[in-house]
């Protein structure tokens, strides 16, 4: 299936991404992923990656909330905003190469009233060059 161009059910949501010759919002994009996977359930996406630029990534980064816990690497979003252009062209590049690989969660057990727990998964910032 070829994904469909010049209709949209949606309007964009906000963020645009600039650079290219007609500006794309991020929520298009997703839109229009998302669409694609729901029009065709069955069809594997072997890559995603013709979506995904530093603009997409800087807007993924405001999108991300910033005042959570610190994760299993230590590292805040204040840290990862100190150099934030570095670090989205490095993880643009290990997308794109292939060489990402997810951050390990954080797993933390929150008490219940019953003396159960409950388990989270608390996401790491990754600053991984390699």
């Amino acid at each position: 299936p070829v994904e469909e161009r010049g209709h949209r059910e949606m309007g964009p949501l906000e963020g645009q991404m600039n650079g290219t010759s007609s500006p794309v919002s991020v929520s298009t994009k997703l839109q229009r992923i998302a669409r694609l996977a729901k029009d065709s359930p069955g069809m594997a996406m072997t890559t995603l990656a013709h979506h995904i630029d530093v603009a997409f990534l800087r807007e993924a980064y405001r999108r991300t909330r910033k005042d959570g816990a610190v994760g299993i690497g230590g590292r805040t979003a204040e840290d990862y905003a100190a150099d934030l252009e570095s670090n989205l062209d490095g993880l643009l590049a290990r997308l794109k190469s292939g060489r990402y690989r997810a951050p390990a969660v954080r797993r933390v057990h929150i008490p219940k009233g019953s003396g159960k727990t409950r388990p989270i998964g608390i996401p790491t910032v990754n600053v991984n060059y390699t």
